[in-house]
């Protein structure tokens, strides 16, 4: 006797997928503010909370030694190339060792402005441990979204376009 139809078990998990997310979905709260800090730059460059004003920005929290941050930072990288500065892209690695995370990201040919978290950062964006962890913050300022995992690269760069969405 076949098993079931691949495209109704499909149709079943999705539907009861979504009757499980529903709750969670309706008592979701309104976005808050992010309280920025001064962020101190790896390249020296400090980011004051003023400068976080009107612009909708990307961060990204992640690691060295995550090898799904390293996949996913590259498409963080294209996303803040094509850019061009109509969105902040911000990456936090969660390392206690600036240099070796300098020669990752010269090792990588990644330019995107990074900063160390102490954990104290990530505390203002998720309760969640998971790496790579990707926050978009709309230009008001509120957190809209704080994404777990390894994203593809479409998902990415599609980020521009959900935070001008919001504008």
């Amino acid at each position: 006797m076949p098993g079931p139809c691949p495209v109704r078990l499909r149709r079943q998990l999705l539907l009861t997928g979504s009757a499980l997310l529903w709750p969670a979905l309706a008592s979701a709260q309104a976005p808050q503010a992010v309280d920025w800090p001064v962020i101190q730059l790896l390249d020296g460059r400090s980011l004051s909370p003023a400068s976080w004003r009107e612009q909708p920005a990307v961060v990204v929290f992640w690691a060295t030694w995550c090898a799904f941050c390293k996949r996913h930072n590259a498409h963080v990288e294209a996303l803040h190339r094509a850019s061009r500065g109509q969105l902040r892209v911000l990456g936090i690695a969660l390392d206690r060792d600036a240099d070796a995370v300098r020669q990752t990201m010269a090792r990588q040919g990644w330019s995107f402005p990074v900063a160390l978290d102490d954990g104290s950062l990530r505390a203002r964006f998720t309760a969640r441990r998971v790496i790579p962890m990707t926050c978009l913050i709309d230009r008001q300022g509120r957190l809209l979204q704080a994404i777990p995992g390894e994203m593809a690269a479409d998902d990415v760069l599609g980020l521009a376009r959900q935070l001008q969405r919001t504008a």
